[in-house]
């Protein structure tokens, strides 16, 4: 027969005809079966089902809270060919789905089954029930009410779903669309798979409130699940405890067009058991707006309190080059606008909104390979203070071009624009690639620089080079007011570990501010000591003036001398401050180097194994350390000049304070301040109580913040381009 079926002309033949082949006794009769749209019956896909899926009614309770969280699966012979959404909550869902199924084979019925969704846990069935497909009246929308069954309880009321179906022949439709439809399938399995998102939700998980205790001593171990479509995130487990502290960030991918939920539940870290349910929450993406920081605080469903998250949509996969065109401050109008909207004559209305800035993503030059190709898929992330933003995607590039812009509000005028760069991983965490500092204060209004990325510690450079272009716009008046208050807590940091390094940097700088205090405790007794006479006339002297002569209102004054001495030096081309810069880069860079040796020689002796008893001691005090050389050395960067803003605002307070104290005397100021102090909380009961020398204080940068913030030099000169 093959041999006969190679000389066959297909075109030639006719239905109901019979023929002879030439050379062969074979007679063949062929029968062509056509169906009314022209297609041969082996053709799949003859019909189509249109099916709306309405809603459900008095539907099975499966959950403890006497609800449901019902989902409906729609199968063809093995097949599933729909999934619905999770409806939360409900046992009269209202689902309203429309969708579309081909359908080659009317005998085979199509088999409904309804589920209720536990995150974490097998998923309960709800009920099912079959459509038969061979009974429906073809081209006629029809209302079908399907009564949900369970064989194992054949009595059992399960309520029942409504559903539009609708079955027609694919009229019109020929191979090429088959054809182009199952490569349109083909080509969107291939995306999936490459993880092509359109998305991203940017997720910071902070804390936990007033848990449900789950162990017999009144705690609990707590962690967090996290799932958006197909990606799950786990975080740490905090051990003993019903309010912790997680400080974690992660990112999930987003595929659909509104956003998706996302699925939230906590978990019991049991040992040797199965973990214990805590609760649940669910986060509908679609409802937040996209490119801004939300700091969420949701309740605990099935359980008890609460989970603090800070969530962001960004990265959006349609970003083009004309979105660098799209900002604000190229707009006469506008700027004009926000200009007048921040000038000093409206300094006292909303005193929380002190300005804005706009950052201007360009591009990056040199970056690391961290492929085995030899490239890098960049990607940029931008941070200031938990607002933190996101651009795309550069896949394959050193050299990658974003020209995207940020606008973001100015909650204090001292806080540090952070830019870093990671390479996207599809199957991993994000590699980083480099990282940049600059203090809001630090910008130049439309100038666009080059800047040298920097390594993680921010104490020395690494490859590549990110051009960027900033403006900042603020009201001074509410900036400054702003410094006297509490100052935002960053809630994503790196988290405190044991480090020998860190421990010795931060002892030696205290051991720097003691030693100053040391050298002039010596240098005074010298004076007594007569050691120089002429020094020691000049110091007596001095000393019997100002004793003889000596108000209160002459410290403050004082003061404002050494300020105003220290400006004299810097306008005079004199850094005063450029010493103790460059040694403290020394330290940082020779520790940095100690460093990489000691982290070898902990992987050989297990030096955090036997430093894990005493971890909390040693992270105590090397935070203690810490916080006593970084007061010493901001104030000493207040009259050091090493920002400006800070050393005028210091003088404008000592100004005020020698005046008060001249015209007031010191009996009046102190009743005055002890009034207040009593009075405080009676009339607000729930003021957060700051001291504003303190708040002040931790504005000003330490060496090592001067240090990172510094702007390392580089060899390209990039023309600054003003704006006119």
């Amino acid at each position: 027969i093959h041999a006969v079926s190679s000389n066959i002309d297909n075109t030639a033949w006719k239905a109901g005809e019979t023929n002879i082949c030439s050379g062969c006794n074979l007679i063949i009769m062929v029968i062509v079966s056509v169906a009314d749209d022209g297609w041969a019956t082996s053709v799949p896909g003859m019909y189509k089902l249109d099916i709306l899926l309405k809603r459900g009614h008095n539907l099975a309770i499966r959950d403890r809270g006497g609800t449901s969280d019902p989902y409906v699966k729609f199968k063809l012979g093995k097949k599933e060919v729909f999934r619905s959404k999770v409806i939360y909550k409900n046992l009269n869902p209202v689902w309203d789905e429309r969708f579309c199924l081909p359908i080659d084979n009317l005998h085979e019925p199509l088999y409904i089954k309804v589920f209720d969704y536990d995150f974490g846990c097998h998923d309960d069935f709800m009920g099912s029930a079959y459509l038969y497909l061979d009974s429906l009246e073809l081209r006629r929308f029809l209302d079908v009410r399907l009564d949900l069954l369970d064989s194992q309880c054949p009595m059992q009321d399960l309520g029942f779903l409504e559903l539009a179906i609708m079955l027609s022949p694919k009229d019109g439709w020929d191979r090429e669309v088959v054809r182009q439809q199952q490569q349109s399938q083909r080509l969107s399995e291939v995306h999936k798979k490459s993880q092509l998102w359109r998305s991203m939700v940017s997720i910071s998980l902070i804390e936990g409130r007033d848990l449900i205790p789950m162990d017999q001593n009144g705690l609990s171990d707590p962690y967090v699940k996290f799932k958006l479509g197909n990606e799950k995130y786990k975080s740490k487990t905090m051990s003993k405890t019903l309010n912790p502290q997680w400080r974690e960030h992660f990112d999930l991918h987003v595929f659909d067009e509104d956003g998706g939920v996302l699925e939230i539940s906590v978990w019991d870290k049991d040992t040797g058991r199965r973990d214990d349910f805590m609760g649940r929450c669910a986060l509908d993406l679609s409802a937040l707006s996209r490119e801004q920081t939300h700091k969420l605080e949701l309740d605990l469903e099935d359980g008890q309190g609460q989970l603090m998250l800070l969530v962001t949509l960004t990265a959006s996969a349609a970003v083009s080059i004309s979105d660098l065109s799209i900002h604000l401050l190229d707009d006469p109008h506008e700027c004009q606008q926000i200009l007048n909207k921040y000038s000093l004559l409206r300094s006292f209305c909303n005193l929380s909104d002190i300005g804005i800035v706009q950052v201007k993503i360009l591009r990056a030059e040199g970056l690391m390979a961290a492929d085995v190709t030899g490239k890098s898929d960049p990607f940029c992330v931008i941070e200031l203070c938990n607002d933190r933003l996101q651009t795309h995607t550069v896949y394959k590039n050193l050299n990658p071009e974003w020209n995207k812009v940020f606008t973001l509000n100015v909650k204090d005028i001292h806080s540090v624009l952070e830019v870093s760069v990671y390479d996207e991983d599809r199957d991993k965490n994000a590699d980083f690639l480099g990282k940049v500092a600059i203090p809001l204060l630090n910008i130049h209004n439309g100038e666009q620089k080059a800047y040298i990325l920097k390594n993680k510690e921010m104490t020395g450079p690494t490859k590549g080079v990110i051009f960027l272009e900033a403006d900042v716009i603020y009201n001074s008046v509410k900036a400054s007011l702003r410094t006297f208050e509490t100052p935002e807590q960053k809630y994503i940091g790196e988290e405190s570990k044991v480090s020998k390094q860190l421990l010795l940097q931060n002892f030696n700088r205290v051991k720097r501010c003691i030693m100053f205090l040391i050298n002039m405790g010596s240098y005074i007794n010298s004076c007594f000591e007569w050691e120089s006479p002429r020094r020691s006339i000049c110091a007596f002297l001095a000393f019997v003036l100002v004793v003889w002569n000596l108000e209160l209102y002459m410290v403050p004054l004082s003061l404002l001398l050494f300020l105003g001495w220290n400006y004299f030096l810097l306008a005079s081309g004199k850094e005063t401050r450029e010493g103790s810069v460059v040694t403290m880069e020394d330290l940082l860079e020779s520790e940095d180097e100690e460093c990489e040796k000691d982290e070898k020689d902990s992987d050989k002796k297990g030096f955090m194994d036997k430093l894990y008893a005493i971890q909390d001691v040693c992270i105590s005090v090397q935070t203690a350390l810490d916080e006593v050389a970084s007061y010493g050395e901001r104030i000493k960067n207040i009259f050091n000049w090493t920002v400006p803003f800070l050393s005028w605002l210091a003088i404008a307070a000592l100004c005020v304070a020698s005046l008060l104290v001249y015209l007031i005397p010191l009996r009046y100021i102190v009743l005055v301040w002890g009034i207040n102090k009593f009075t405080k909380k009676l009339r607000n009961p729930y003021l957060i109580d700051n001291n504003e020398l303190l708040d002040f204080l931790s504005r000003v940068p330490s060496d090592v913040q001067v240090v990172q913030y510094k702007e390392l030099k580089t060899e390209h000169r990039q023309s600054p381009n003003k704006r006119k």
